[in-house]
């Protein structure tokens, strides 16, 4: 890659960590800020480029977590920083509902080109990924006549009533929230490392989905069947190869809408533009958001025509949905990944990552990584309890955390997830430079080998 950054990347952190000003905003912050809102890192940003951020206290961390997949080309890329700037001098909203223009109409276009399929296509834009998923089941449901809708075990879709419903883990997305959104309906997903069959194939799988959506739901009662092609806070799992595939089909043979949520593995992040390339999958309605702005507010509902031309004049829209900063910063993005190969710098990052933590894995034995997996600049590593790798495969979620803050201790910012809170997901900028990715490996290996 031909980048040159702003700040220097490399890590470095203070013995006072964290520091005198950091504390101090937390004590304005839990005097301001409601406690439900909680945060990983106990620091204050100052600035960050790269694959680095810098604190208020002079700390350097390496940025493993790109804002949960939202910094794909760093967190104050050139291009993205000059194009907010041209277009805030102009104005900086106008409500495309009332007076459009041309931004919003170009990334539309844009995202009719890059979405998988040769088919038309519309677009409609949005501030958040929740909000996206909200408004593809509410174009489902029209198009299609039908109410049910479809989600899978592990799925993340959301804090919003209708995206929580469709979301499986209940601490802390869904707990004491309810009554959720009624007619959603959830279906086993495929964890190659978790089933209790360990021979399953992908399709076999997605026939078990299936049989389940046939007996207890009834195929022509689901207006939406919506999955992430690779899960992200259920653990960044990838289903089997041909579950995928096949729960397309069978949505095409029933006249589903096959929504594909890729708020967090589009723009890049797995190698490809959108995660159900790798399988060949052309979804009807597919849902995007972080990645596409260089860290602005903006989402995405992009689909077949016939499809969101079904919704009514007026159904779809918001006060900020396509705000023209946000747009003018993702045409800037999307620019900036393509010059700069990010589909193929997320397939080194692969490499790299997974060349490293395997030889890893194999010395420690049946220790306790059981399993390393993701696609591209998506990865994560579970872990269990040492010795249950290849038995029980019992999730060890003390030791994660314990990872994650040996990490954050020596300058490394690292996220956990997964339904048992027992992985750590790496996510970092796609722009990282290969002697800081190596850096940031070096601690995480150390972190491991010091908790096995």
């Amino acid at each position: 890659m031909d980048i040159t950054y702003r700040l220097e990347q490399k890590r470095q952190v203070l013995k006072d960590f964290p520091g005198p000003k950091s504390l101090e905003l937390a004590a304005r912050r839990a005097a301001s800020v409601a406690k439900g809102v909680a945060s990983t890192v106990p620091v204050y940003v100052a600035d960050a480029d790269g694959g680095i951020i810098h604190d208020v206290d002079g700390n350097s961390f390496i940025d493993f977590g790109s804002g949960i997949a939202v910094t794909t080309v760093g967190a104050s890329d050139a291009a993205v920083v000059g194009a907010v700037k041209e277009q805030v001098e102009h104005f900086t909203h106008t409500c495309f509902m009332v007076s459009p223009y041309e931004g919003y109409v170009a990334v539309a276009e844009k995202l009719n080109q890059l979405t998988p399929g040769e088919h038309e296509k519309r677009t409609v834009l949005f501030n958040s990924g929740a909000e996206a998923v909200e408004n593809a089941v509410k174009i489902a449901r029209v198009a299609t006549g039908r109410n049910a809708v479809v989600a899978f075990d592990h799925a993340y879709h959301g804090r919003t009533n209708l995206t929580m419903g469709l979301t499986a883990k209940a601490m802390p997305y869904k707990y004491g929230f309810g009554p959720f959104a009624s007619e959603i309906y959830r279906v086993p997903m495929s964890y190659p490392f978790r089933e209790e069959n360990p021979q399953i194939t992908g399709k076999e799988a997605a026939e078990r989905a299936i049989l389940m959506i046939q007996k207890q739901i009834g195929s022509d009662q689901v207006a939406a069947i919506i999955i992430e092609p690779v899960q992200g806070e259920g653990g960044f799992i990838v289903p089997a190869e041909g579950f995928l595939p096949r729960i397309a089909e069978f949505a095409k043979e029933n006249g589903i809408v096959f929504i594909a949520d890729e708020v967090q593995s589009g723009f890049c992040r797995t190698g490809e533009w959108f995660a159900v390339q790798h399988e060949g999958v052309v979804p009807d309605l597919i849902t995007t958001a972080k990645g596409i702005a260089g860290g602005m507010p903006l989402s995405a509902v992009t689909g077949r025509a016939e499809l969101l031309d079904a919704v009514h004049g007026g159904g779809l829209g918001g006060t900020y949905g396509g705000n023209p900063v946000a747009c003018a910063a993702a045409l800037a993005a999307i620019e900036t990944m393509e010059t700069q190969d990010l589909r193929g710098r997320a397939r080194e990052i692969e490499s790299i990552v997974k060349g490293r933590l395997g030889t890893l894995r194999d010395e420690l034995g049946d220790g306790i990584i059981g399993d390393l997996r993701g696609r591209g600049g998506m990865l994560a590593i579970e872990f269990v309890k040492k010795g249950s790798a290849g038995t029980t495969k019992q999730p060890d979620a003390e030791v994660t955390k314990k990872i994650a803050d040996y990490c954050l201790k020596e300058g490394v910012i690292i996220l956990t997830c997964g339904t048992y809170g027992n992985v750590i997901r790496l996510l970092p900028p796609l722009v990282i430079g290969d002697e800081l990715l190596a850096d940031g490996l070096d601690v995480l290996e150390a972190a491991i080998r010091a908790n096995s």
